[in-house]
């Protein structure tokens, strides 16, 4: 199970600019204006070998009649309840201030680890300043960072891992879990309905009928796994309700710890901006992927080459990792699927694949020897050696000695030779190059 991190405190502490570098990307904005950041981000990180993932929040106001502080404080609330763990963010330049106290007011109800964290000490005067934090009563150690030139964060994140259990594979007979995910009110509680049989889960009209995930057991046709119906994923800007935000989380959390992401889209509406959110978010998760295109029996004016220009319209959409199963179905007509399940549970097979050690030297170093990594500045690279990786997920590492010379257009050219071969239809597949 994925470790959750959620971030708060109150505005312009630096917790953006604390996530950015705790994801190594600049995902969230960062600006000295209080308030720039009012809608959640998500990222992943890792430390020490351990894998989690991390939410920043807006800062928690209170006492402001402004509409949007009022909603960050009630999506902050819902934050610090879904996390496993809460880092606590203060400002050692303007010490402790009433809505600090207000914040820590909140944490001290909360019995869930909270890392205290002082900002911007980057000096030994303000490592000094940062006693007074002490009389926020939290507990009795906290942490000095600079969030903004990362002194300090390796000692935070050390830490936090300490308490992090350690990654471990799910037992060998546990079944494989199934996440249908996708917008609200795209057919994922009727497509589940419909393979079992039974008014399992409630349908309505009425787009985010479904609040939590629900596990579902199949078993049929020779088929035994979960599957886990999810709250419809909508674009923030849309996600007003506080129960439907902590239906979002949990829905992240869903696909977080599934093996195969269905991911469903109304055919009747196109691949919208949103769907291709979700489906990065199972490929940056390096789930598998399997699309179905639903309610297929709506689209009027279809000709014979509709499906393909749906199809290669998808695919545009989700380069370059195309090697994706897409399925054009109809749940309200039980067409096609089972061939989804089918398709699911290939996809589920090929995540899980690994290739002898022996048999992958012998064919990929024959087509490494065929077509060589291009020269680069001069430098010739030469691949000694390769192997799968023990991981959930397909990965890879080539052996050579100069890896820093090997491209990006190399590294697709091998990837897809993986593909090619083996056949790892919906996977993510990972390649590294490393010195021999």
């Amino acid at each position: 199970m994925n470790t959750i991190i959620a971030i708060v405190g109150r505005p312009n502490v630096g917790k953006s600019t604390l996530f950015n570098r705790l994801i190594q990307s600049r995902e969230a904005i960062v600006d000295s204006v209080s308030g720039v950041t009012r809608d959640r981000h998500y990222g992943k990180s890792d430390w020490n070998g351990k894998n989690f993932s991390v939410i920043d929040t807006g800062g928690y106001v209170v006492g402001s009649d402004d509409i949007f502080e009022g909603e960050i404080r009630k999506q902050v609330q819902l934050a610090i309840e879904e996390a496993d763990i809460i880092v606590f963010v203060v400002d050692v330049t303007e010490g402790i201030t009433p809505m600090d106290t207000e914040v820590a007011k909140l944490l001290r109800k909360v019995e869930k680890p909270v890392f205290l964290t002082i900002n911007k000490v980057d000096n030994s005067m303000r490592q000094e300043d940062a006693y007074e934090f002490y009389n926020l009563g939290l507990k009795d150690e906290y942490y000095t960072i600079s969030s903004i030139n990362g002194s300090g964060t390796g000692e935070l994140l050390d830490a936090i891992t300490d308490i992090i259990p350690e990654d471990t594979e799910e037992e060998k007979d546990a079944l494989p879990r199934f996440a249908v995910v996708g917008r609200p009110n795209a057919g994922k509680s009727s497509f589940i309905n419909a393979l079992i049989g039974v008014e399992r889960n409630i349908v309505t009209d009425i787009a985010g009928t479904t609040r939590d995930s629900i596990d579902t057991k199949y078993n049929r046709f020779g088929f035994d796994f979960n599957l886990v119906d999810t709250a419809g994923i909508r674009r923030k800007a849309k996600v007003k309700e506080d129960l439907e935000f902590y239906s979002v989380m949990r829905a992240v959390r869903t696909i977080e710890q599934c093996d195969v992401a269905i991911v469903m889209i109304d055919a009747t509406r196109g691949f919208e901006g949103q769907d291709q959110s979700i489906f990065w978010l199972a490929e940056k998760n390096k789930k598998g992927v399997v699309i179905l295109v639903n309610k297929w029996d709506l689209v009027e004016n279809k000709e014979t080459n509709t499906v393909k220009e749906y199809e290669a319209m998808i695919r545009k959409e989700i380069a370059p990792f195309t090697d994706v199963p897409i399925l054009f179905v109809s749940v309200l007509t039980k067409q096609r699927i089972f061939k989804a399940i089918e398709t699911a549970v290939k996809v589920f097979e090929n995540r899980s694949k690994r290739i002898p050690t022996s048999k992958l030297n012998e064919t990929m170093l024959e087509i490494i020897k065929q077509n060589p990594p291009p020269a680069w500045k001069g430098k010739f690279v030469k691949v000694k050696y390769c192997m799968q990786l023990p991981t959930a997920t397909p990965q890879f590492v080539f052996f050579c000695n100069l890896p820093q010379y090997v491209r990006d257009p190399y590294k697709r050219f091998i990837k897809n030779k993986l593909r090619e071969i083996y056949d790892f239809n919906g996977v993510p597949v990972i390649i590294y190059f490393r010195q021999k």
